[in-house]
């Protein structure tokens, strides 16, 4: 776009201003050539009003040829200051005729306040005053007073035409300026709306660092973190029995759960992979290296138990092979950061640690957790492990211990709060925080009557 266009608004501004300010020169040069008593032939009046005349058509021509200019406005402000100094010289000149001298003056006031505030009102009257001043280097002006009517009607029509014409003006540029409003507000709710839709890709670290301007913050650098990954054990068999809309369903169910949960305990979700999700704690809002791990266990014993909610309610839809998670957590030293080139760049992390956590998750059996020694030593103390030996990872010359993540210590013995059984014919999963006062006696009458009927049926 060539710069003439980009100032398209301050062109139109101008010239309009311009054809207004041409008038009222105009307006005062016959205000002036009327006061001239032609009989006795004032020849410094006449000059003075073709001089006005002359000063109107030229600074408009030029003002209108210098429009499309870088430095049109500037120019276009000191020749209205300009403007309030030949009207102060048309009215010294013109005897101060009493409505004439208060309608320019009048003028004057509305113009300047109108275009520049207070700065151009004094910066004009001074102007004015200046052009009144500059009649005694001439001759000293005739304080007459008049109040002739020729005079005061061509003064009046130029200042009513003058004003009438700012007025159709002003009209103009307001009505501009609200479909312009509007049109901004449509584009406004737009933009948000297609930003909130661009920040279900991101991850909050990014998204917050680039609404901000802080996109020197997403720099690569050294941080100890928690990864976390997990997949669903066979959903690549699946795929291949189940139609595509169903699959599809599944899958959203799955992961809008899952991303629920993360979320609950303040996981970033680094990425999505089919059925896989990768999250990280500590680079985002960490509250300590221990606490986010402990975070990310209380995730993965939460998603546990989800899927098995999710495996009911799949099988009432008639997925009868259960879906089972299986999920690995490691915790170390990592680079955290934007990698990629300068056409695409992705934040993520990277490093020997996230590898492991992902090697965990593939010698996770079904339903398990597997964390490494460096998680389980932050966690021991709140969380029951069991020890899983060591195990042979690909990319890793050594022998890695494991150790399984059974629940919270809390949640198990006399203040077990969660009980979980699955077998043929068998499923349940009991979450007794979960369980209000209200359904309390419901949820008993079902358990002692199924336990009846299993106690009276005989089993061959």
């Amino acid at each position: 776009m060539s710069d003439s266009k980009q100032a398209d608004p301050n062109i139109e501004y101008s010239l309009r201003q311009n054809d207004i300010r041409a008038l009222i020169c105009c307006a005062a040069a016959g205000t002036l050539l009327v006061n001239v008593s032609w009989s006795s032939l004032f020849v410094i009046e006449s000059l003075v009003a073709m001089s006005v005349l002359s000063y109107a058509l030229g600074s408009y021509l030029w003002l209108k040829q210098i429009s499309h200019g870088p430095r049109a406005a500037t120019l276009f402000d000191r020749v209205m200051t300009m403007d309030a100094a030949v009207i102060g010289l048309v009215v010294s000149f013109s005897g101060f005729n009493i409505l004439p001298t208060i309608l320019f003056i009048t003028m004057i006031q509305f113009n300047s306040l109108i275009n520049g505030g207070v700065k151009k009102w004094a910066i004009d009257n001074v102007a004015f005053f200046v052009g009144v001043g500059f009649t005694f280097l001439i001759r000293e002006p005739q304080l007459v007073f008049s109040d002739k009517l020729e005079i005061s009607a061509v003064s009046l029509i130029g200042i009513f035409t003058y004003f009438c014409a700012y007025a159709l003006y002003a009209h103009n540029r307001i009505h501009k300026l609200e479909l312009s409003n509007k049109k901004l507000v449509n584009e406004q709710t737009l933009y948000k709306l297609r930003t909130y839709k661009l920040a279900r890709y991101l991850t909050p670290t990014v998204w917050k660092a680039v609404n901000e301007g802080r996109e020197k913050d997403l720099s690569t650098e050294r941080k100890r973190v928690t990864v976390f990954f997990s997949d669903i054990m066979g959903f690549s068999a699946l795929s291949e029995e189940l139609e595509a809309e169903t699959l599809t369903d599944i899958l959203n169910t799955y992961l809008t759960e899952m991303t629920k949960i993360a979320t609950k305990h303040k996981g970033t979700i680094d990425k999505f992979m089919g059925d896989g999700v990768m999250i990280v704690f500590g680079d985002n809002e960490s509250a300590g290296v221990k606490t986010d791990c402990l975070r990310c266990v209380a995730m993965s014993i939460e998603m546990r138990r989800k899927m098995k909610e999710l495996q009911t309610k799949w099988y009432n839809q008639g997925i009868k092979k259960p879906l089972q998670i299986r999920m690995g957590i490691n915790t170390g030293y990592c680079t955290v950061g934007s990698f990629g080139t300068n056409h695409y760049m992705d934040y993520t992390v990277l490093g020997t640690h996230v590898n492991l956590a992902s090697r965990l998750e593939s010698a996770a059996s079904p339903g398990e957790i597997l964390v490494s020694h460096e998680t389980w030593a932050l966690i021991k103390d709140v969380v029951m492990c069991r020890d899983k030996g060591e195990i042979s990872a690909k990319g890793f010359s050594h022998p890695i211990k494991v150790y399984e993540v059974a629940d919270f210590r809390k949640d198990l013995g006399k203040q077990q709060s969660y009980f979980e059984h699955n077998s043929e014919g068998f499923s349940m999963h009991l979450d007794l925080d979960k369980i209000r006062n209200y359904d309390k006696d419901k949820v008993i009458t079902y358990l002692e009557r199924a336990a009846d009927k299993l106690r009276d049926k005989i089993i061959s």
